[in-house]
């Protein structure tokens, strides 16, 4: 066997070694070889990009599909079509806002019947750990799910509350029990408090950094305590960097991911009334969103993920008070990233870290997040310089609601090739389990 499916060349190609020139060769949907740029290589299709940018397919570990029961939000098809648009292959659905959520075998079974046929990008599936249900911890994990959610503070659907400092530290001991993973929304709701208004700024005096930092520490403690893995889900105050740096430093397992609107958007450029900016924890200033930067060049945040959390317009209502927090992104985090990761000096092998490889990692999530021999063949085709107006009616989310509507960003996903072949409006996704 000589001869390979797919050969793709580029001056550009992002390895775990850096950018470099090199030609990746593709058979029976795995990267079998990566050589020179210019190596002679048989192949039923050879592309070259030149200095157009080859980068390994994105992998964002926090996305809300909806789907069953919420599917007029959002549903696998439009997901994974928008992943693929941005340049993502695989991602990890959350427990919520689904109905039933994914707090029971049955209920991912569910999930599972529901995207059957759907997917254009690989997807897998976080369980969910809410009161009463640590008997079925162990099952979904058996079944294949890559970990599990938790709340400290009210999710904003009924269906999946939060849990107490008690139950989190039940909930983890059991996960200690076989190497479980804890993802968690980290507000402390002693801190929380109601928006006496429904402008911006008086959404996020009830929501402030202090909460996100108590919970962070009371996670770790928990942590240290257990033995557990735990990550901490979209920091959005640097506040939380002193005490996760801490914590790491002394060995305590615990990572943590920002995502692309706390390093993109900045509280003070939040127009008065346009809730497609809402989301929980809050987008906060300029100068914390430079902080958070810092914490990930030092490596105290590890992932950037989408937190796409999609909903109807009708539900975008002109109060911060009263509007459902969520930002709708998934098809726009690779340019939005990239557009201010290069303005402050980063380059496309930082954004492949945060955005692929560690996500990856993080989850254990086998044969992704980076272009190498024996991985699959995700990759994507990037123009660093392209430029683009986002228009949230061209999207491929399922509702035209976003707050990078009218944004100008830098970078443009020109193919996205699934396990070596292009995700050309044909699903052949397939379904991913985390190892027993």
């Amino acid at each position: 066997m000589t001869g390979y499916d797919l050969v793709v060349r580029s001056r550009r190609t992002v390895t775990p070694d850096g950018e470099r020139a090199a030609s990746v060769a593709v058979r029976d949907g795995r990267i079998v070889a990566i050589g020179a740029y210019d190596d002679a290589l048989a192949a039923a299709e050879d592309i070259d990009l030149r200095d157009l940018a080859l980068l390994p397919g994105l992998v964002d570990t926090h996305v809300h599909v909806n789907e069953p029961g919420r599917t007029h939000w959002e549903g696998f098809a439009s997901a994974t079509r928008a992943a693929a648009a941005g340049g993502v292959t695989t991602i990890v659905d959350m427990p919520l806002n689904s109905l039933p959520p994914t707090v029971t075998v049955d209920a991912l079974d569910a999930k599972l019947r529901a995207a059957a046929g759907q997917c254009h990008v690989d997807v897998g599936f976080w369980g969910g750990a809410v009161p009463g249900n640590v008997k079925d911890l162990r099952p979904l994990h058996d079944r294949g799910v890559f970990g599990f959610k938790c709340f400290l503070s009210p999710s904003g659907v009924e269906e999946f509350p939060p849990l107490s400092p008690s139950e989190v530290r039940s909930a983890l001991t059991e996960l200690a029990g076989f190497d479980g993973l804890m993802v968690v929304h980290a507000e402390d709701p002693a801190l929380l408090a109601e928006p006496v208004g429904p402008t911006y700024r008086e959404f996020v005096d009830s929501r402030p950094g202090a909460a996100e930092r108590s919970a962070v520490e009371q996670v770790i403690r928990l942590a240290r305590e257990t033995g557990t893995r735990v990550h901490i889900l979209h920091v959005s105050s640097a506040d939380c960097l002193e005490p996760l740096a801490a914590a790491q430093a002394e060995g305590v397992r615990v990572t943590a991911e920002t995502c692309p609107h706390y390093l993109t958007l900045a509280a003070e450029q939040v127009p008065e009334g346009d809730t497609a900016y809402k989301c929980c924890p809050p987008i906060r200033s300029a100068a914390n969103r430079d902080r958070l930067w810092d914490g990930l060049a030092s490596g105290v945040l590890s992932c950037v993920v989408s937190d796409h959390s999609p909903s109807p317009a009708d539900l975008k209502v002109p109060s911060f008070a009263a509007a459902w927090g969520g930002i709708a992104s998934l098809q726009l985090g690779l340019p939005a990233v990239w557009t201010e990761a290069s303005r402050r000096g980063h380059g496309l092998a930082d954004v492949v870290r945060w955005m692929s490889t560690q996500p990856a990692a993080m989850a254990h999530i086998s044969r992704k997040g980076a272009i190498k021999v024996g991985n699959d063949a995700d990759l994507v085709a990037f123009d660093p310089t392209g430029v683009n107006t986002v228009d949230a009616a061209r999207l491929h989310h399922k509702n035209p609601v976003t707050p990078y509507h009218g944004h100008l960003l830098k970078g443009a996903v020109l193919t996205t090739w699934l396990r070596g072949r292009p995700a050309d409006g044909v699903p052949h996704g397939t379904f991913l389990f985390g190892e027993q």
